[in-house]
């Protein structure tokens, strides 16, 4: 990373599409590598951010039951914005590498404005009683632990920004976090657990000048869906998408939107979870 001057924000909290790399200040994306991550990514540079694109890369190294992205895939997204992502290999359930990794931006960088943690995996296709330990702890850990270590390393640095930058925490959460899924308890309670950190660090900055929210993803078209469909023994997406209200698979880059309105509207989104779901037939 380079170290770069940033003028505040506008006081609608945008950048403006065509803002010079880095000219809004740095985010912070994690699971950037690929899927809704990668497409924050896109539109965090195309608002005026440098973007430190983190992923763990692990690859076929995993316990998430399918592959997850790789180097390959991290240098390919900071390669499609040279000069404006910084892509960092780092495991975000370790909460010694993310201090490294907000050690790092501190020194470059300094102007940490918008964090956005979206690392997460899927597990399960079980009844609750049937489903193993290990699969409730991978999800914890993949999916709530990173949470938990990005807003603990990341946001005292957050909070140091002056108070025109109107910098934001958003955690990627879930339609899950809000429904009850088959065969998906130990998902659902995990990301119950990650609606439930949003709103409390939202009530930790009460009087600050932080806005904290989330964005619950409905059924998206990535890996992570694959995945889903073979829990099920499913050939394909298609029978997932149909319990979406649109009868259509999201984009991920319609996720990122809001993603992205949330990182930048302000304190009116503050402890809010917004949906990106295309609604739910039931």
């Amino acid at each position: 990373m380079t170290v770069a001057s940033s003028p505040e924000r506008g006081a609608a909290g945008s950048a403006g599409a065509a803002g010079a790399a880095g000219s809004a200040g740095t985010a912070l994306v994690t699971g950037a590598a690929r899927g809704i991550g990668a497409a924050v990514t896109r539109r965090l540079v195309g608002r005026g951010f440098h973007v430190v694109a983190v992923d763990s890369c692990a690859g076929e190294d995993t316990d998430a039951g399918y592959p997850l992205a790789t180097r390959a895939d991290l240098d390919a997204v900071a390669a499609a914005h040279p000069g404006a992502v910084t892509p960092v290999v780092a495991d975000a359930r370790d909460v010694a590498a993310m201090r490294t990794v907000a050690e790092r931006i501190d020194t470059e960088r300094g102007d940490l404005t918008v964090v956005v943690a979206g690392a997460a995996i899927i597990g399960g296709g079980d009844a609750l009683w049937d489903t193993d330990d290990a699969v409730l702890d991978a999800i914890w850990r993949s999916d709530a632990v990173t949470v938990w270590n990005t807003a603990k390393t990341m946001v005292p640095l957050l909070l140091r920004q002056e108070a025109a930058r109107r910098p934001a925490f958003v955690a990627i959460t879930s339609g899950a976090g809000e429904h009850g899924l088959y065969h998906l308890s130990a998902y659902c309670m995990v990301k119950h657990a990650v609606v439930g950190l949003v709103r409390g660090l939202a009530a930790d900055v009460v009087g600050q000048h932080l806005t904290v929210a989330g964005v619950s993803p409905g059924s998206t078209d990535t890996q992570m869906l694959q995945a889903t469909a073979r829990l099920y023994h499913l050939d394909g997406i298609e029978r997932l998408v149909q319990e979406q209200a649109i009868g259509r698979v999201l984009e991920p880059d319609e996720v990122a939107a809001v993603v992205e309105f949330a990182a930048l509207a302000g304190p009116v989104v503050h402890g809010s979870i917004l949906s990106a779901s295309g609604g739910f037939r039931s």
